[in-house]
């Protein structure tokens, strides 16, 4: 099961943090089909914010397709997947990126630095046609 969490000085909302965690968890293969989400209940006890909150981020999660609520059960993930074809090869690159950034921080970058390096470097492929 999925565990939310909050960044107060990301600057984006509370409910598309959740909405985009859920997302990146099907891109990652972490939520899969018949997975369920933690309960409405469950989600403001642990991080403290509004139930309308949270069932905004589950009704647009539902909207897109990608979960379904049961009344009474639960929200679940559907048959819909943002998983990557490629998931296979996830592991092998994270354990390379986790390598990058040990180097990373070694060099004394902080996580804000090495985001935006990673960033970048992605823009610069996009634009050389690498990627």
């Amino acid at each position: 099961m999925i565990e939310f969490h909050l960044d107060s000085r990301s600057g984006v909302s509370p409910y598309l943090q959740l909405v985009h965690q859920v997302r990146h968890a099907l891109r990652l293969g972490l939520l899969r089909e018949g997975d369920q989400l933690p309960t409405v209940k469950d989600v403001v006890a642990r991080l403290a914010i509004n139930p309308n909150t949270v069932l905004k981020a589950y009704r647009e999660l539902e909207h897109s397709g990608l979960v379904a609520a049961r009344p009474g059960v639960g929200t679940f993930v559907t048959g819909s997947s943002l998983a990557d074809p490629a998931l296979a090869a996830h592991g092998p690159l994270r354990r390379e990126l986790r390598g990058w950034i040990v180097k990373a921080r070694r060099a004394g970058l902080d996580e804000e630095s090495i985001e935006a390096l990673f960033r970048d470097a992605v823009r610069s492929a996009r634009i050389e046609g690498v990627a």
